[in-house]
């Protein structure tokens, strides 16, 4: 059994995730009335578990026949439900020793 600082973390997890769903499915209820050609959203999909990264890639998949979308994501689930896939990565800085 979860100590109480355990299982704290969990319900700030679960909310998090429930809220970020509420949003997102409000975004996307926005755009049933106002749709737009292009769309670019950052690690919206960050705070949510496995079944409801399904759930916004179905959604995804669903407006993009009218909707381009640009998705910023580390999250893996994400990043296999797209068609096209870039990666940009950031080089170090070199540091010298005197």
């Amino acid at each position: 059994m979860p100590s109480p600082r355990e299982a704290s973390h969990i319900d700030r997890i679960t909310f998090w995730g429930e809220k970020t769903l509420t949003a997102i499915a409000y975004y996307f209820a926005i755009y049933l009335v106002k749709p737009s050609p292009f769309c670019i959203l950052d690690e919206i999909d960050a705070p949510l578990d496995d079944a409801n990264i399904d759930r916004f890639t179905k959604i995804i998949k669903d407006f993009s026949d009218d909707t381009q979308f640009i998705v910023v994501t580390h999250n893996k689930r994400t990043m296999e439900a797209a068609d096209t896939l870039y990666g940009v990565t950031m080089q170090e800085e070199v540091f010298q020793n005197l």
